[in-house]
């Protein structure tokens, strides 16, 4: 009778928790938009976080958009060539790399691409406001390859589409929770907002993405945003994953300078 009271009574042990390949540790940063300040203390403290925690298979994943809005595309872009060159740095592709491409092609794109901070990432490659602002449309199309060299353009059309590390799936926006994750197609996974934000049942693996901005890391069981819109909060954000265990570095402005926030939760 007692064995069956406590058997009834006894703590039920927790489910499963998702988890990184063991011996593996990720850091897992939100879209950047040009905020090279930001970009460069969240480095600096990543580094420093990975040498305090010990030997590890450690791997960093940006979830694309480094370009746009921001002021200095050219200069994250650059940041992230030369970090690679140290660690392992895998980068996905973002819709607005996807429009800064596609606007080589063909002029809508070019003018559809300025609009929404394409117009910064120019001039982030060295041309002036003055220079900008008298040049027509046409004129600017004509002069874009000049301005943004091939080998530039060929080192940002080869990022990534998704990245799967254990019970995680890196993407840059989401997925379509109606298909596996081996028939996803791009445009879902550099696009899709509201038929992935608002499917609430499980997902294949839990997915960690941007493109939609929250003014905090949105931990939904099945799915983690954690683009904290850094172009316009000053808050960029890194998930760190270890074994089961996840905290957050964020690089945020604060009184002229950039603090590092660290923690298990977000601001």
């Amino acid at each position: 009778m007692l064995d069956a009271l406590r058997q009834i009574f006894r703590p039920k042990p927790k489910g499963r928790q998702p988890s990184v390949p063991e011996g593996t540790r990720f850091y897992v940063i939100g879209d950047i938009h040009g905020r090279l300040d930001l970009f460069k203390a969240l480095i600096a403290a990543i580094e420093e976080d990975d040498a305090q925690r010990g030997t590890a298979n450690t791997q960093v994943v940006l979830l694309g958009d480094l370009v746009d809005r921001g002021p200095d595309s050219a200069g994250v872009i650059k940041r992230a060539r030369k970090w690679q060159k140290k660690r392992k740095v895998r980068i996905l592709a973002g819709n607005h790399e996807e429009m800064f491409l596609e606007a080589f092609e063909k002029p809508d794109v070019l003018r559809h691409f300025l609009k929404h901070g394409g117009r910064e990432t120019i001039m982030s490659y060295g041309v002036s406001r003055k220079q900008f602002n008298a040049m027509t449309l046409d004129e600017l199309f004509a002069k874009l390859p000049q301005i943004v060299s091939q080998s530039e353009r060929d080192y940002i059309a080869g990022f990534e589409e998704m990245i799967i590390a254990g019970d995680y799936l890196f993407v840059h926006a989401g997925i379509d929770p109606a298909a596996p994750i081996d028939a996803q197609k791009r445009s879902d996974m550099l696009w899709i907002r509201d038929r992935f934000l608002n499917h609430e049942g499980p997902l294949e693996k839990v997915v960690v993405h941007g493109h939609t901005i929250f003014d905090r890391v949105m931990d939904c069981g099945n799915r983690i945003g954690i683009d904290t819109g850094a172009f316009r909060s000053g808050v960029l954000t890194a998930l760190v994953l270890e074994a089961d265990q996840r905290q957050i570095l964020q690089a945020c402005d604060a009184d002229g300078g950039i603090a590092i926030l660290h923690g298990d939760r977000a601001r």
